[in-house]
């Protein structure tokens, strides 16, 4: 079969049996070829692939439970097929696994499952050595309003994983509508962080918060000349009149470099202006 045509079918119409698939899988060089298998049995997603997955969870081998854990977090892509099921393999998986790679994909397995359990069994993880496993902890708990899912995001903002805290900081700032001022005090620790994106992401959620903690820097980073779509963004949610001499001139003077987000730039001149009226 040709291989660019292979790659265009729908998973349904790929001929290949689980079992081929399962193998090519486990036997791929490296992750994207992997994936691609994955891809296309999770997308299939039927009682024969839930099977599959859930004998692979019963493996003695490593990268067989993984795999296992990967197939259940997406199956029936882009629905949910069998989602009780699902979680019911992870949870039993999660209960007896200890090998670092095989938790990791439980834990992002259980946040594509986007069930509020996965909380209780993932909250123990979240001093987990391995920087992977407390990064599969954040992406699984982003989104749920539980308070100790929030408690837990707040606590590794401040993780020394730099993806972990990024991550844990885009949960608190977006992925919620809770406020707090601990969610709050959490953001502006991490107005300065090393990480660019991670102190841009606080910065929006602070905005978003309408906490004035976030005014100095984003004027600070509107009037250095070239903000980024994120500073516009975060001036659009926080509406100060303060900010709207950096943001005209940047609509006067900027323009072609904001073009693509022409209509984030009026908003956020538009939203400062109400503030002051």
């Amino acid at each position: 079969m040709n291989q660019d045509r292979e790659n265009r079918l729908p998973a349904s119409a790929d001929p290949r049996s689980t079992a081929e698939l399962i193998r090519l899988a486990l036997e791929a060089l490296d992750e994207d070829a992997a994936w691609k298998y994955i891809s296309i049995l999770r997308g299939r997603g039927d009682h024969e692939v839930l099977d599959a997955a859930l004998a692979l969870c019963n493996s003695a081998a490593t990268q067989e439970r993984k795999l296992g854990a990967q197939l259940l977090g997406q199956l029936g892509t882009p629905g949910k097929g069998f989602p009780d099921a699902c979680f019911g393999g992870l949870a039993g998986l999660l209960g007896r696994e200890t090998h670092e790679d095989v938790i990791a994909a439980i834990a992002f397995a259980l946040g594509h499952l986007d069930d509020s359990r996965c909380v209780d069994l993932l909250l123990s993880l979240k001093g987990h050595p391995s920087p992977a496993v407390r990064f599969g902890v954040v992406n699984a708990i982003s989104g749920q309003n539980h308070p100790a899912a929030i408690q837990t995001l707040i606590e590794l903002s401040r993780d020394p994983d730099q993806e972990t805290r990024d991550w844990a900081t885009f949960g608190l700032g977006t992925f919620i509508e809770t406020d707090s001022e601990e969610i709050r005090d959490a953001l502006a620790d991490r107005l300065q962080d090393s990480c660019e994106e991670t102190a841009h992401e606080a910065l929006i959620g602070l905005a978003r918060r309408k906490d004035r903690r976030a005014l100095e820097p984003l004027l600070e980073a509107l009037s250095a000349g070239e903000p980024s779509a994120m500073h516009i963004e975060a001036a659009m949610a926080l509406g100060d009149a303060a900010l709207l001499p950096a943001l005209m001139a940047i609509k006067g003077h900027l323009a072609d470099h904001f073009s693509a987000e022409a209509e984030f730039l009026d908003k956020a001149i538009a939203n400062c202006q109400k503030s002051g009226e």
